[in-house]
C-alpha cells in the first residue's frame, strides 16, 4: 500500500475541453481514493483558486488553455507545490503547435512542413496551397476547431471555422497513413495505439463518441517499424523538455517513417483514453498509473528539496 496522501485534483477549468477535463479528473480522483488517497477536487478559476494547506501534490486533470498551456504550472511553481506532468515551460511550448514545429524542426524530429495562417492570409493562401491540407487552430487540444479541407472552394469557409478557436491556424499536408500515438511515461516509450475511425477522420466527435473509433495495442508493426516510431516519439518529447508522462500522436505514412504530429502534455486520463490503453498493453493497471504520476511528482519535489 503506498504511503496516504492528500492530494488535490485539478479538473474542470474555462477552457473548450472542460468536460473532457471533468471525466479526466473524475475518473483519477477514484483511482486515486480507492488505494487510500484523500482527494479534493478542484475546479480552478483563473481569477483565483486556493489549495487546502495540507497539499502533499497537485494531480493535473486539467485540459485546453489554463491547464496545458503552462499557465496553472507556473502559478503552482510559485507556490512550491509539487504537481504532475511537465514543467510551465514545456506546457507552453508543447500547448502552441507552431513553436512545437519549430522546436522539432530545430531538433531533427521528423514532422510535415507547415504555414501559419490569420484571418487576413486566407485570401492570398487560398490561390496557392494545395488540397488536401489540415487546418488547426495553433494553441486547441482534444481536435478542437480541427478542418480537413480537400477543395480551394472550400478553403475560406473552413478557415473561418478554425479561426472561431483562435487567430492563428497551423496548415499542414495531409497526411495518407495510419493515425497513431505513443504514451511516455518516466522517459519510456510505451507500446504503440493505433486509432481506426470507423468513418471519416479523427476529429472531436470520433474521439469522443462511444464507439466511433477502434483502437489497436500494441498496433501491428514490424519491429524495425515500431522502434523508428518509439524513437521518434521520444525525440519530440525531449525536444520539448518533457518530464514524467506525455503522449505523441504521429502519422506513419506506407514508407513507414512517421511524422509527429503533436505533444500532449496532459493527455486524457479516463479509463478508456490512450495513454491508460497504452500502460495497460505494458501490464501497468490505471490504478498503479496514477500513482506513479503521483510519484513522479513527488521524488522531483524531494530531489529539489
Amino acid at each position: 500500500m503506498a504511503e496516504k496522501l492528500n492530494i488535490t485534483v485539478m479538473l474542470g477549468g474555462p477552457s473548450a475541453e472542460r468536460e473532457v477535463s471533468l471525466k479526466t479528473g473524475g475518473a483519477v480522483a477514484k483511482a486515486l481514493r480507492s488505494i487510500g488517497h484523500r482527494v479534493t477536487e478542484l475546479d480552478p478559476d483563473p481569477k483565483g483558486w486556493t489549495l487546502d494547506d495540507d497539499t502533499d501534490v497537485v494531480f493535473l486533470a486539467l485540459h485546453g488553455d489554463y491547464g496545458e498551456d503552462g499557465v496553472v504550472q507556473g502559478e503552482l511553481d510559485r507556490l512550491g507545490v509539487p504537481y504532475t506532468g511537465c514543467g510551465a515551460e514545456s506546457s507552453r511550448i508543447a500547448f502552441d503547435k507552431v513553436l512545437s514545429k519549430e522546436r522539432f524542426v530545430e531538433h531533427g524530429v521528423p514532422t510535415s512542413p507547415f504555414d501559419v495562417l490569420t484571418a487576413t492570409s486566407g485570401v492570398t493562401l487560398e490561390r496557392e496551397f494545395t488540397p488536401p491540407v489540415v487546418l488547426k487552430p495553433v494553441c486547441q487540444g482534444s481536435s478542437v476547431g480541427l478542418q480537413f479541407v480537400d477543395h480551394v472552394a472550400d478553403f475560406d469557409r473552413q478557415l473561418k471555422e478554425a479561426l472561431i478557436y483562435g487567430d492563428r491556424i497551423l496548415m499542414e499536408p495531409k497526411i495518407n497513413g495510419r493515425e497513431i500515438t505513443v504514451g511516455i511515461l518516466a522517459d519510456e516509450a510505451l507500446p504503440i495505439v493505433e486509432i481506426r475511425p470507423k468513418e471519416g477522420a479523427y476529429d472531436y466527435r470520433n474521439k469522443y463518441t462511444v464507439g466511433a473509433t477502434e483502437y489497436f495495442c500494441p498496433a501491428e508493426f514490424s519491429e524495425e517499424t515500431t522502434s523508428r516510431i518509439q524513437s521518434a516519439a521520444l525525440a519530440a518529447y525531449r525536444s520539448l523538455g518533457c518530464r514524467d508522462y506525455a503522449r505523441v500522436d504521429l502519422m506513419v505514412p506506407p514508407n513507414e517513417q512517421p511524422l509527429v504530429l503533436e505533444v500532449n502534455t496532459l493527455p486524457g486520463m479516463t479509463e478508456t483514453s490512450l495513454l491508460p490503453k497504452a500502460a495497460a498493453a505494458k501490464g501497468i493497471s490505471y490504478e498503479e498509473l496514477c500513482q506513479r504520476m503521483v510519484d513522479l511528482a513527488l521524488n522531483r519535489a524531494a530531489v529539489a528539496a
